[in-house]
């Protein structure tokens, strides 16, 4: 009598397209490997030439707007984060004096508490902005918003940089629907081949079906 195998139920998630997308992105290669551990002694060896010095910060350009300096400082506070990207912080500065004319004035005022007391992180120094002026806890949100979300004066000025995808880029890939995987678009696309046939039937009346 033939003998039956038993068969081994298969796990679709292992082989979906999605899955083994997935496997390749977070495949990390020996290169990698390689310039990873590189990196960090090279960024191991900076950070122990500048132990224990000031964090000194560009000068602004000359003409350029004081308060965006103090934005970039104030961010740095909120965010608890020692460096922001400039370029990024120009832009949610620009969207956020632009929402509202009283913007500036309480951006300055939160510079000017930050100075005035030793703040350990964010949180007390959010806390403390709310207590001196209720006010301010909205130009909170909007700076938190715009590094966070990317989101300035109802725009979107920064996606992929937005500080949303950098918590958890360690463990997760941004969500996307699109077929070749977040930021595509931001890569050279396949060349395609421009298509020599014709069509076998004329053409057809073009007609809008409901919806």
């Amino acid at each position: 009598m033939k003998k039956d195998w038993p068969c081994v139920p298969v796990n679709l998630q292992n082989v979906s397209p999605n899955a083994m997308r997935m496997a390749r992105l977070m495949r990390m290669s020996r290169r990698d490997m390689l310039m990873t551990s590189m990196g960090a002694a090279v960024a191991y060896g900076v950070a122990s030439g500048v132990a224990g010095a000031e964090e000194t910060q560009p000068s602004p350009a000359p003409g350029a707007d004081p308060v965006a300096t103090q934005f970039m400082a104030v961010s740095r506070l909120l965010t608890d984060r020692p460096t922001l990207d400039l370029r990024i912080g120009n832009a949610i500065y620009a969207g956020i004096v632009h929402s509202s004319a009283d913007r500036q004035a309480q951006i300055s005022k939160l510079h000017d508490l930050m100075g005035s007391g030793q703040f350990t992180d964010a949180t007390a120094f959010a806390a403390a902005a709310e207590k001196a002026d209720p006010a301010l806890k909205d130009v909170i949100h909007d700076i938190l918003t715009g590094w966070y979300r990317g989101v300035a004066d109802g725009k979107v000025v920064v996606y992929r940089s937005a500080l949303m995808f950098d918590i958890t880029k360690d463990a997760i890939y941004p969500k996307t629907y699109a077929a070749g995987g977040p930021f595509y678009w931001t890569t050279q696309p396949p060349e395609v081949d421009r298509p020599t046939g014709h069509p076998a039937l004329s053409p057809s009346k073009f007609v809008v079906e409901p919806t």
